[in-house]
C-alpha cells in the first residue's frame, strides 16, 4: 500500500480550474516544461489529481491534445529518506528496454522553487489500475487470473534484472538490507506517532531480534501489488508504478509484501486496502508463492520474518498517511477510514512473527 501508492489510471478523482489544483503551478510548470520541450504544449493546460495514491500526489496535466502525468511529494509531513523524486524518476530511466514496463520518462526537476517541491514528468500510459473485487468481477474469472498470474510474472522479471546493467548499481546498499528496513520503519512509526498502538513496539522488538541474512540482491520495488499496475485491453500488464521504495535489496521482501497484501484483502481494514485478491480467479497465497518460486528459481520456504515485516511496514504506511490526514495534508477522498488499518495490521504481524518462531 503505499504511503506511496498511485494508481495512475483509476481515473481523475477530482478535477478543478488550471490555478486552484493544490500543489501544482501550472504557470510555473507549463514555463518549466516548454523550454526543456519547446513546442510540445500547444495550449493552455489543465491538471487533475489522478485517483489512487495515498502518498505522493500525481496529477495528469493537459494541453488538450498531449497528456503528461506529474508527480510530486505530499503537501506536508514529508518523512525522512521518503519521496524522494530522484529514485522514482531513476530507477523508472533505468529500467525502460527491459521486461518490466515503466513509463517514459520526460525530465526531472529538483528545484523547489518551480512548484514548491521537486517533481518529475512521464509518459501517461493507458491501462486499468485494478483495485477491488467488483472491478475483476467484470472481466471474469479467467481473465483475473491471467492478469494475477502476469502480475506475478512481472515481478520474477523485475528481479531478474542485472542491476549493474542498467547503471543501477549504486541504487541502495544489498548488505544489512533487511536491517535497515526494520530500523527504518520504526523511525518512521515514531515520527507519524500520535496515539497509543498496542503491539507496535512488540512487533518492533520481535523483528529487530530476528533479522536473518539476506537471500540474494535484486532489484526491490517495495511496494508491488496489482493496483499499482497498469493493465491494457488486452490484459497485459502495460506499466508498473509507485517507485518511490525502490532500492536494491533482499527480493524476498517484495514476494512477502505482495502475499501480504492478498492477505490484508480479507482483514478489516476498510477503505485503507484494495480487496481485488477477493475476486473470484484470484490466485491464493500458496499460488502465488509457486507461481513466483517456479518463475524465478527462488526458494520460498521461509518467509515468516518478511511477512512479519510486510505487515509492520504497511502498519507504518497508514499511521503516516493518518497523520497527514489528521493535519488536513492529504488531497483527495477515502483518507477517514485508514487510521483504523494500523491495529489490526500490527496484530497481524505479531501473530506471524510468534507462529513461525
Amino acid at each position: 500500500m503505499t504511503d506511496t501508492g498511485t494508481g495512475t489510471a483509476g481515473g481523475p478523482a477530482e478535477a478543478a480550474a488550471a490555478q486552484d489544483v493544490p500543489g501544482l503551478d501550472l504557470a510555473a510548470f507549463g514555463a518549466y516544461f516548454t523550454a526543456a520541450y519547446p513546442g510540445t504544449v500547444g495550449g493552455p493546460l489543465r491538471a487533475t489529481v489522478l485517483a489512487g495514491g495515498k502518498s505522493n500526489i500525481t496529477y495528469e496535466v493537459t494541453d488538450g491534445h498531449g497528456r503528461w502525468v506529474v508527480r510530486r511529494p505530499p503537501l506536508g509531513h514529508v518523512l525522512a529518506t521518503a519521496h524522494d523524486m530522484a529514485r522514482e524518476y531513476r530507477v523508472i530511466s533505468a529500467l525502460a528496454g527491459t521486461k518490466v514496463p515503466v513509463p517514459a520518462t520526460y525530465l526531472l526537476c529538483e528545484d523547489t522553487d518551480v512548484i514548491g517541491a521537486p517533481f518529475y514528468v512521464m509518459e501517461k500510459v493507458e491501462g486499468t489500475a485494478f483495485r477491488t473485487a467488483a472491478q475483476l468481477a467484470a472481466v471474469g474469472a479467467a481473465r483475473t487470473r491471467l492478469i494475477a498470474n502476469r502480475m506475478i510474472g512481472t515481478l520474477a522479471d523485475l528481479h531478474a534484472v542485472d542491476p549493474g546493467a542498467v547503471g543501477l548499481t549504486d541504487f541502495g546498499r544489498p548488505q544489512g538490507f533487511l536491517g535497515r528496513q526494520v530500523r527504518r520503519w520504526k523511525k518512521q512509526l515514531d515520527a507519524s506517532r500520535s496515539r497509543d498502538l498496542p503491539g507496535a513496539d512488540e512487533l518492533y522488538t520481535l523483528l529487530e531480534a530476528r533479522i536473518p541474512a539476506e537471500s540474494d540482491v535484486a532489484i526491490v520495488h517495495g511496494d508491488f501489488r496489482l493496483d499499482n499496475l497498469l493493465v491494457g485491453g488486452d490484459d497485459r500488464i502495460t506499466a508498473v508504478l509507485d517507485w518511490e521504495m525502490a532500492t536494491l535489496g533482499d527480493p524476498l521482501a517484495d514476494v512477502a509484501l505482495l502475499l501480504v497484501y492478498q492477505a490484508l484483502a480479507h482483514l478489516e481494514t476498510g477503505y485503507a486496502v484494495a480487496d481485488a485478491a477477493t475476486a473470484p480467479g484470484f490466485p491464493d497465497a500458496e499460488e502465488i508463492a509457486a507461481r513466483y518460486a517456479e518463475r524465478s528459481g527462488r526458494d520460498l520456504s521461509n518467509l515468516g520474518f518478511h511477512l512479519g515485516l510486510g505487515y509492520f511496514k504497511i502498519a507504518v504506511i497508514c499511521e503516516g498517511i493518518y497523520f497527514r490526514y489528521t493535519h488536513g495534508q492529504t488531497l483527495g477522498e477515502g483518507f477517514g477510514d485508514i487510521g483504523a488499518a494500523t491495529g489490526p495490521l500490527i496484530q497481524a504481524g505479531l501473530a506471524i512473527m510468534n507462529s513461525s518462531s
